[in-house]
């Protein structure tokens, strides 16, 4: 099976169909039958835009730009290429192509091409075309400028402490909002372009010196290893270069605020940016990431490390709340007060249901809500999703159909799920919930140990990029266990993590400052 692949030139070759996606024919010396074969090859698409003129002594030489209507800063056309050279009125001679690219045309950036492959992915990309009668060749000059949404507030990860910005679709502003932050040299971007229809523009990051190089060539290749048609969203890629596609669990994070990927990077992490999306991922990622949260390093490390704990609380209530109700009630009503017991029977007298029926109607209507609030329009999605849960439990608690408790655990354990930072391991707590439920209500409290051992194992097994998911617990490593289930003061995290990071490992050589009692 033949890949795409690029030649010297950066023009497209052949695919796995055998049709080459883009013509990558020569020029032709007549302007004319350049820009008729250009219309053609579009298919006269209304969106391109030729301006033929003259210029020079005499208006001898005829050219013309190309563009994309909407793509281009058309003012900046207008006063740097057509002002420019309508009012020249001396250039001619042999060597007019040359004195256009060094004297003549006041752009920056503008480089040349010699097929059509590169001209119609550059004319496609916001570049204008310059071309000239006589000349088998043309000009690629960058002067994008369409419509971006400006730099906001996350939505997905708020903070009370902390940065306001967050990621847009614009590759360019996002690269910026990192480099203003990590204004180091060795901050290292690389491009891609992946997919070949549409010819997305991918950027690899990281920190040369502190990313570890088999990491950052692991990343080149896998991402090379792509041959698709599309790429639309990070979240493409992301399936595409994971490690294990059968687990729940995510092995690559993702996020829209700049301060998180400066200091993963910072770690030794690589970054993976992707044109027209606001998220962008980080590789290696690891358990741990997902549950920490870029407010914990704006906060005291006293108040971090509570909030940390209230944080595993609220996930261990999330994973097995429903579980533990139905265990318990089911086969161990012995370990329940007598009070709470003749309570809970009271409750269930009449309920047509075992307890695990009760929890996966519950379950799944509050699933059900909690979709339905986030696809309607904002206005009235929370109002939904709010007033159905309080509808909905109280009317099936006096239906009889359900408990009261039951709601109780249900809503309890809705509430923690939202503790998690991470919305990607969010949403695999919630699929391992049912699961576990099951394993409740058939084999009680055993089952329930054996479905956390069982998946403990699966943990244990994964990997990302290398690198295994459950460091620095297994396999353990000592001094990176400062920064995880709570966290010690900044003086004290001098060191990176040291399975991600093989060199440049410490990141201060200078202690907590002692307070002088003369002061």
């Amino acid at each position: 099976m033949k890949r795409s692949s690029k030649n010297t030139n950066g023009s497209t070759e052949d695919h796995a169909d055998g049709k080459p996606s883009v013509p990558s024919e020569p020029f032709f010396a007549s302007l004319p039958d350049n820009l008729q074969h250009l219309r053609q090859v579009l298919g006269n698409s209304y969106d391109l835009i030729i301006r033929e003129f003259r210029f020079g002594a005499e208006g001898r030489l005829h050219a013309a730009i190309c563009y994309t209507d909407g793509l281009v800063d058309t003012d900046a056309v207008q006063t740097h290429i057509l002002d420019t050279l309508t009012s020249d009125r001396e250039s001619s001679g042999p060597h007019i192509w040359q004195d256009l690219r060094d004297r003549i045309l006041g752009v920056s950036n503008i480089r040349e091409a010699a097929d059509y492959g590169t001209l119609l992915t550059a004319l496609l990309s916001g570049e204008v075309i310059f071309l000239m009668d006589g000349q088998a060749q043309c000009f690629r000059i960058s002067m994008k400028g369409w419509e971006s949404r400006s730099v906001t507030e996350p939505s997905t990860e708020s903070v009370v402490r902390g940065p306001r910005e967050g990621f847009t679709e614009n590759l360019t502003t996002n690269t910026a909002m990192i480099r203003r932050k990590i204004k180091d040299p060795n901050l290292w971007l690389e491009q891609k372009e992946i997919g070949r229809v549409t010819k997305t523009n991918v950027v690899v990051m990281h920190i040369h010196g502190i990313a570890n190089d088999k990491i950052v060539a692991e990343v080149h290749r896998r991402l090379d290893l792509i041959d698709i048609d599309s790429i639309l969203s990070g979240g493409y890629i992301e399936e595409l270069i994971q490690d294990e596609t059968y687990t729940p669990f995510p092995t690559i994070y993702n996020t829209e605020r700049p301060d998180v990927i400066a200091a993963e990077l910072l770690e030794g992490k690589v970054a993976i940016l992707v044109d027209g999306a606001p998220f962008v991922l980080v590789v290696p990622a690891l358990f741990i990431n997902y549950l920490h949260s870029a407010e914990d390093y704006y906060q005291r490390a006293d108040i971090s490390s509570l909030i940390r704990i209230l944080r595993f609380i609220g996930i261990f209530i999330g994973l097995l709340g429903p579980s533990l109700y139905i265990a318990i009630t089911t086969f161990h009503q012995e370990m329940l007060p007598t009070q709470l017991l003749i309570s809970l029977a009271a409750q269930r007298e009449g309920i047509p249901f075992p307890a695990f029926i009760e929890a996966l109607m519950m379950e799944v209507t509050f699933e059900i809500l909690r979709e339905a609030g986030l696809r309607m329009p904002k206005a009235i999605g929370q109002a939904v999703s709010i007033v159905g849960t309080l509808v909905i439990g109280s009317a099936a608690v006096e239906a009889g159909i359900v408990s009261a408790g039951m709601v109780i655990v249900v809503s309890i354990t809705a509430i923690s799920s939202f503790v998690v930072p991470g919305v990607g391991m969010s949403i695999s707590i919630r699929m391992l919930r049912f699961p576990l439920m099951g394993l409740a209500a058939s084999f009680g409290i055993f089952g329930i140990i054996v479905g956390l051992i069982a998946l403990v194992l699966h943990m244990c097994s994964l990997r990302s990029f290398g690198v295994p998911y459950m460091a620095p617990f297994a396999p353990i490593v000592l001094d990176d266990l400062k920064d995880t289930l709570f966290r010690l003061p900044r003086w004290a995290l001098v060191t990176r993590p040291r399975l991600i990071n093989q060199q440049n490992i410490r990141r201060s050589r200078t202690s907590r400052p002692k307070p002088d009692s003369r002061v």
